[in-house]
């Protein structure tokens, strides 16, 4: 039976990568959801699909929050993003009895575009007139469930919320005008799987993020930014005759079809010191502006620090701050 789920989740990912090839590119919207949330993730390319991250597995794939350690897990980052757009965002995990009921996860996110012109068509010499700033803003929350089903194997999910106000415009309306509040807001489903082999630490997963339906905001609708991804990840250490004691080398590489962007690879890099001390590298493929990135990270009796930073071309380098708590 456990084999035919595997192949069973296999056949509907498959699947998917051939219904989502046929979709145009650069047609979502709310594309902060593809953004990466926190300083480890961020510093290690965001190749996470396969890497166990605790509460904020719920960001990357549901499935390996089942193997986390602790009863409770909670998290807060902040990302400095480019153009001064400001992303906060939360997870919390609680796996209660032990794991027996499985894990379940709690996500949030807030994105702060800051202020914009705003500007209706005039017939003066420039061709509109000003009407003050406003606050563009997005957010996303979710719940999400994991639970391992054999020692090897786990599953996990996550039901969101996402709402996206870009503030007011002046449209026709008969001989006049009138003003219109720009929402928009829809569901989303995240699933994901996580198998470890049984070969030294080597582990396989995939994941389906950010599936929902068209949102509208007026006749034209478009789909969130979709995303297909398969991910490998191993302790290089292991393939030492003797393993180093007190040290870990994790490296992971994703595969990823995207709706509206070019498939990429993601390559991540963590140097574990006695559970202590991080460091960390990444490497997307297909990215124009941020190819590379690093960053560090502390642990100290159950408060994880994270930090990554990112160089970016034509705007300012993107920082992530990361803070978490296990007990």
């Amino acid at each position: 039976m456990k084999r035919i789920v595997s192949l069973f989740l296999i056949i509907v990912i498959a699947c998917s990568f051939g219904w989502a090839a046929d979709q145009k590119l650069a047609q979502t919207g709310m594309q902060f959801l593809s953004v990466s949330t926190d300083g480890r993730g961020a510093a290690m390319g965001q190749a996470m699909t396969a890497i166990e991250s605790n509460s904020l597995a719920f960001f990357y794939n549901p499935a390996s929050a089942a193997r986390m350690t602790k009863a409770i897990d909670l998290s807060a980052s902040q990302n400095n993003w480019i153009a001064d757009i400001k992303h906060n965002a939360f997870s919390a995990a609680f796996k209660p009895s032990g794991g027996r009921y499985g894990v379940f996860g709690l996500t949030m996110r807030n994105i702060d575009y800051g202020m914009v012109e705003g500007t209706v068509v005039s017939n003066n010499d420039q061709g509109y007139t000003e009407t003050g700033t406003f606050n563009p803003t997005a957010m996303s929350l979710g719940v999400g469930y994991s639970k391992t089903l054999t020692d090897k194997f786990s599953v996990g999910g996550q039901i969101g919320y996402v709402f996206q106000q870009l503030g007011q415009s002046v449209v026709p309306y008969g001989d006049s005008a009138r003003t219109k509040l720009n929402v928009a807001n829809g569901l989303t489903v995240d699933f994901g799987t996580l198998y470890y082999t049984g070969w030294k630490s080597f582990a396989f997963g995939m994941t389906v993020r950010n599936f929902s339906g068209e949102i509208t905001y007026e006749d034209e609708g478009f789909q969130l930014p979709l995303t297909f991804s398969m991910g490998v990840s191993m302790d290089l250490m292991d393939l030492f005759p003797e393993k180093p004691k007190n040290m870990t080398l994790m490296a992971s590489v994703d595969a990823l079809h995207y709706r509206s962007h070019p498939e990429e690879i993601n390559v991540g890099v963590e140097y574990g010191f006695m559970n202590t001390l991080y460091l960390r590298g990444g490497f997307r493929s297909s990215e124009d502006i941020q190819k590379f990135s690093f960053g560090a990270g502390l642990n100290v009796s159950g408060i994880m620090v994270d930090y990554s930073y990112t160089p970016t071309v034509d705007f300012a380098d993107v920082q992530r701050f990361t803070i978490g708590f296990a007990f």
